[in-house]
């Protein structure tokens, strides 16, 4: 019976999130898997293995639990992304009374949830489902920038088993699979004037108008595969540290690409209203190297740094059903470290109070900035908490800021979008949650 109960509340977890999107790590990544671990800025995810996210973090921390666990917590992330500066070349009528697009971000949620389960006093088992990636950010409709971006959104769910095994007293071990769906949506407004001189010169923009514009919508969606493993090694009594690699997932997303209000003149040109396209889409891996340390009988410090392969996007390349390339948009990002840092002060055996800092480098550089990923390196400041009622439950709550870096735009995504110069302001406000109980 609590087997079936820990399926159904899974399967509760797996339908929440698809209302996951809005990213808090630098790119489009979700680092809010947990609550337990967003007080401490996530230091020593990979070593701290506290509960059963560990499976995200570095499964082979299963070995440090004991029984069975089950693990939901949530992660509600409001973004904040404000720009301030202007747009050129295009017609004054395309930007006559053009704002500068409010405030991009918005509240989004990002649950998750854990099983493990021991099958022997070295073997255990468990299952994690979470949104490793997540995106969404929104102008208002008529803003400045909007031939280049009004509406991105890009959403994960992630089912991922996992295996732990203690090869000693002091080395553990894990591996997991990792199951993964995308889907994603994008839109902007699409220039009919730029585009009818571009077909057919003078002639066709006369029939066209000078002032001509609808709104462009690529959707699509994919699943694949991936892995993750980790070790992890008790140096002493009070001290361990965690190593954990997550793979690259590899994406051929299939979908459309919808326009409306085509003037009749560019249906008459041969420009579909519909069509089939595919755009490839890679997630980075990552390794991460952690280390805890049981100071005293109130105080753990704990730290780590994960390594991001971000240069695996390099562009957002849209191939209709002949091959052709119907945009094709350059990000050119660099991979990325995070380092942090936390402690934990165990007031009592009931109350443990979290603390933590990191700082998140930026995939994107300057050159290369545009409004749908509007990023910049930033610095987080965590506080949480956790109390215990008894010894098989725990509640973790924490909360954290992200002061994020002032970030020039200066991008020419296309001539039909113009020029978008400026600077964005952004931050990152994080509330979690988590229970979990060991029976």
């Amino acid at each position: 019976m609590k087997f079936k109960k820990t399926i159904v509340g899974c399967s509760v977890s797996a339908a929440l999130l698809v209302m996951a999107g809005s990213a808090a790590a630098s790119g489009f990544a979700l680092l809010e898997q947990s609550g337990s671990g967003l007080g401490n800025a996530f230091a020593g995810g990979a070593a701290s293995a506290e509960d059963a996210s560990t499976i995200f973090y570095n499964p082979a921390g299963m070995s440090r639990l004991s029984g069975s666990q089950l693990a939901v917590a949530t992660s509600e992330i409001r973004p904040s992304a404000r720009f301030s500066g202007t747009v050129t070349g295009l017609a004054p009528l395309q930007t006559a009374g053009a704002g500068t697009g409010g405030d991009a971000g918005s509240w989004g949620l990002a649950p998750s949830g854990y099983f493990a389960m021991e099958l022997n006093a070295k073997t255990r088992v468990g299952l994690g489902i979470n949104a490793p990636f997540g995106l969404q950010t929104q102008y208002d409709a008529n803003w400045m920038g909007n031939f280049q971006a009004i509406k991105s959104q890009i959403q994960t769910v992630n089912m991922n088993p996992a295996v732990s095994y203690q090869i000693s007293d002091t080395v553990s071990l894990g591996a997991g699979l990792n199951y993964q769906h995308i889907s994603g949506e994008l839109s902007n407004a699409a220039n009919y004037s730029a585009l009818a001189f571009s077909k057919g010169g003078n002639a066709l923009l006369g029939a066209v108008g000078t002032n001509s514009y609808g709104m462009s919508t690529l959707t699509g969606n994919d699943s694949a595969w991936g892995y993750n493993f980790g070790a992890l090694v008790d140096l002493s009594p009070q001290t361990r540290i965690g190593m954990a690699y997550r793979s690259k997932i590899r994406y051929n997303l299939s979908g459309t690409s919808s326009l409306t209000n085509v003037p009749g003149a560019l249906l008459a040109a041969g420009l579909p209203q519909a069509q089939s396209v595919t755009v490839a889409m890679t997630m980075p891996d990552t390794f991460s190297f952690s280390g805890f340390h049981k100071l005293d009988d109130q105080w753990d410090l704990m730290a780590d740094a994960t390594w991001t392969d971000w240069s695996v996007v390099q562009q957002l390349n849209v191939l209709a059903a002949n091959g052709s390339s119907l945009s094709n948009t350059p990000y050119n990002w660099n991979n990325t470290w995070r380092v942090s840092a936390g402690a934990n002060y165990h007031y009592s055996e009931a109350w443990t109070a979290r603390m933590g800092v990191a700082y998140d480098q930026s995939p994107t550089s300057d050159a290369f900035r545009n409004a749908r990923i509007p990023d910049g390196n930033r610095t987080w400041l965590s506080l949480g908490g956790q109390y215990k009622p008894d010894k098989q439950s725990a509640l973790d709550f924490g909360y954290a800021h992200l002061f994020v870096n002032s970030a020039a735009i200066n991008q020419l995504q296309a001539a039909a979008a113009g020029n978008l110069i400026g600077t964005y302001n952004n931050s990152v406000d994080i509330l979690s949650v988590q229970y979990a109980h060991g029976f």
